[in-house]
């Protein structure tokens, strides 16, 4: 138990997905320990139309006297797209530092300050922040990295930023796409094919080397996820030049987001709750996933083949699509008009097309039994969850390479076409023809895939992590005592 208050200071990336589950980590621990305190400093893309919505989030999402958020100037990342965007994004964040500095020099007691203020225990900062390792440096204060992808990710990460440093790797070389890589948190190589496009571009894979290298200056690593998800990597992925790597998810936001007065996301709930138990496919591709026209009418074509029950997040492609940029999707006003003629009337009794709609919600639903998934790690962390099988089709980032992980290695989900990609280096983005699609669907439906007696024993080791006692719930212990004793 700490003897006198102390306060951690909490950076998120403005991308919605990284910053709820940073607020779920500061409500996680404000609750631990009755001493600690916590100010989230938050950021948001000045060009970005969801930044209001991110920063109403972050402020209304739960009440605590011990937690504060402060807005900070907005980033301006230029309009790069492609691997371009990633990139921007962490350079952007430099200009920012000396108003976090300032911010933090008020909020906190400093030697020969108020002696009222909390004691600054030290910074949390999200795996895109890594610049701010300056400012808590410059305040003589340890710093810890919240780390909202898979263990899997961060080991290879730091895998290959070693095998440059030390062994002079080429990292062009992996761009060939019959290249491999001897990663030992997998049970087989990882074909390069698998991994995020920004560490195949010269380019970008520079910047992201260079923050990697980073995380070695850090005090410890706060990881989304749970011992029993990534055992294999835990146990061999890193070694003694990581600093201390805390597994304490999986971390959810299960509270509802639906609006009260959002018609439709209500429609698609009272839906559900007609259709047989383990009926239906729930089909969502995440906040900025989206497809072009001649692929939506593939996926009508292969779910009218099937037979199933579905239920169909349908979006909008942003305006930049195919320039990959932090932008999300939008809902059709009328989906009809891209959909195979007559579609919508033929599947009326087993199929209903929504919008944006809770994911959490939908996947709580009994009448849910598969899920055809983006592969974002928030949707698979939420998918084992709930203990609902998936079928995976990654669009970019880190998603082939936790669809690699659910197939290849862990055997949880079934397989569409997990090393498709819209951000891949040759820029083109290929058609999954409706045969491919049925045949995945088909097989996540299927009552007797070994998939889904894997994902149920996967779901019980998440929720026992999560319990008193369990792997998560000491690892948050650990850290907790950790920022005490620096």
């Amino acid at each position: 138990m700490m003897t006198e208050r102390a306060e951690l200071v909490f950076i998120p990336c403005p991308l919605m997905g990284h910053a709820i589950s940073m607020v779920e980590v500061v409500k996680l621990l404000v609750d631990r320990e009755e001493r600690l305190s916590a100010t989230v400093l938050v950021t948001k893309l000045d060009h970005s139309s969801t930044a209001k919505a991110l920063v109403d989030y972050v402020s209304t999402s739960y009440f605590s006297s011990r937690i504060r958020f402060v807005e900070l100037p907005p980033l301006q990342p230029g309009n790069a797209s492609g691997l371009g965007a990633t990139v921007d994004l962490i350079s952007s964040l430099e200009g920012i530092k000396p108003n976090v500095r300032d911010l933090v020099l008020g909020l906190t007691k400093n030697s020969g300050s108020d002696s009222s203020l909390p004691r600054l225990a030290g910074f949390v900062i999200d795996m895109f922040c890594i610049t701010m390792l300056d400012v808590a440096e410059e305040l003589r204060v340890p710093s810890y990295i919240f780390y909202t992808s898979s263990v899997n990710l961060l080991g290879i990460s730091l895998y290959l930023q070693a095998l440059k440093d030390d062994h002079q790797l080429d990292i062009s070389a992996l761009a060939d796409p019959d290249a491999s890589v001897d990663y030992p948190g997998f049970t087989s190589p990882v074909p390069s094919r698998f991994l995020p496009s920004v560490m195949l571009d010269m380019g970008s894979a520079s910047v992201i080397l260079k923050f990697t290298r980073r995380f070695r200056e850090a005090k410890g690593i706060l990881v989304n996820t749970f011992e029993g998800l990534e055992a294999r990597a835990m146990e061999s992925a890193f070694d003694d030049k990581v600093p201390p790597v805390y597994p304490v998810g999986p971390i959810l936001n299960l509270r509802s987001l639906v609006d009260e007065d959002d018609a439709g996301a209500a429609d698609a709930l009272d839906w559900l709750d007609k259709q047989p138990q383990a009926s239906v496919v729930f089909l969502c591709f995440g906040s900025m996933g989206s497809f072009p026209e001649e692929q939506v009418r593939q996926i009508a074509h292969a779910l009218e083949r099937t037979g199933h029950r579905f239920l169909w997040s349908l979006r909008r492609p942003r305006q930049s699509e195919g320039k990959f940029k932090f932008e999300f999707a939008s809902s059709y006003e009328n989906p009809e008009e891209i959909f195979p003629d007559g579609f919508m009337d033929r599947t009326a009794g087993k199929g209903k097309i929504i919008g944006w709609v809770s994911q959490v919600q939908v996947l709580a639903h009994p009448a849910v039994g598969g899920f055809v998934s983006h592969c974002g790690w928030n949707s698979v962390l939420e998918s084992i969850w709930f203990g609902v099988p998936m079928a995976v089709w990654p669009v970019f980032a880190d998603q082939q390479l936790n669809a690699f992980a659910l197939v290849e290695d862990l055997g949880v989900a079934v397989d569409i076409r997990m090393d498709y990609s819209c951000d891949n280096l040759s820029g083109k983005r290929a058609i999954v023809p409706a045969e491919e699609i049925e045949r995945g669907i088909n097989r996540l439906m299927d009552t007797e895939v070994e998939a889904k007696e894997k994902m149920k024993r996967m779901s019980e080791k998440s929720r026992r992590a999560k319990v008193e006692g369990g792997s998560s719930q000491l690892n948050l212990e650990r850290f907790i005592k950790n920022t005490h004793l620096n």
